[in-house]
């Protein structure tokens, strides 16, 4: 007779996802493309996410006109100010074309960086954060070049700016908004250069906010008003816009999940509902 078991305890299960098996290491280790998403930024998003700018922008109308006439009056009223200010004739090209303009960037990024004195290629790090993995199956982490640590490729100082990670490049070049998502936070002293590459970013207005204008939605902004737009009710949609709880990185004032407009970009702290009680506890947020 086989034994059962009926373990009641909450665990994470996500959906099977297609990968490529690229090769075998050993009898329990397949070697698999897996998607890497960087933690701490959130780049702008491009067609994929909502449609091309003739499909998404009515989505971001209907969003506007919703936050105006009353559809979603349980949102503070600044709330939707805030964003309905942001809901331009072109909001969704903007957007879209920062998306673009963002991937070619990074694109830019990789090969300098990861492009050896002689030609060669170097490796990527890969430095996994406290999720691990998020809802579509990605590899939560942060990346940067790989040195080898040889006399042809030395590992530079401490310090060196080609140390940070592609993470907080894009941060500092303003092409993403500084997203940091707990628990998946870094060591404090990479938080600390997040957040001043935030800063100089954001006031400085560089990247996204030079070419498109400080009022251009971040991506987290973008897919909050999609959701908003095409929620069949006020309650699905405020429910699917708004999960996680922001706090000020300047004092660490929970602002809940309605008040992150309040605060400059570069001193958002989001926390999923779920992890809020214990994030309290580990965070020291009053």
């Amino acid at each position: 007779m086989a034994v059962q078991v009926n373990f009641n305890y909450p665990r994470n299960f996500r959906a099977a996802r297609p990968g490529s098996l690229l090769r075998v290491s050993d009898g329990d280790t397949p070697v698999t493309d897996q998607p890497i998403r960087m933690v701490s930024c959130d780049t702008p998003e491009k067609a994929g996410y909502a449609g091309r700018p003739e499909v998404s922008q009515p989505k971001l109308d209907k969003c506007k006109q919703r936050l105006t006439d009353g559809f979603y009056g349980d949102l503070p009223v600044e709330l939707r100010k805030y964003l309905i200010t942001r809901l331009s004739t072109n909001a969704a090209s903007k957007h879209i074309n920062a998306g673009i303009a963002a991937t070619k960037k990074f694109e830019e990024i990789l090969e300098k960086r990861l492009t050896r004195p002689n030609g060669k290629k170097r490796r990527t790090a890969i430095i996994p954060t406290g999720e691990i993995i998020d809802t579509y199956g990605r590899l939560l982490a942060y990346i940067a070049p790989y040195f080898a640590g040889t006399a042809n490729d030395p590992l530079p100082p401490q310090n060196d700016t080609n140390r940070r990670t592609f993470n907080i490049e894009m941060i500092e070049e303003g092409w993403a908004a500084f997203f940091p998502i707990y628990p998946s936070l870094p060591r404090n002293i990479d938080l600390n250069k997040a957040i001043a590459s935030a800063e100089k970013a954001w006031f400085d207005k560089k990247g996204m906010w030079h070419e498109f204008g400080s009022k251009v939605l971040l991506g987290y902004e973008y897919r909050m008003c999609i959701k908003l737009g095409t929620a069949t009710t006020a309650q699905a949609g405020i429910k699917n816009a708004f999960q996680r709880i922001c706090v000020d990185l300047r004092n660490l004032e929970i602002v809940d999940k309605f008040g992150f407009y309040k605060i400059p970009p570069c001193y958002r702290l989001w926390i999923w509902e779920d992890d809020f009680q214990k994030a309290k506890v580990d965070l020291g947020l009053t």
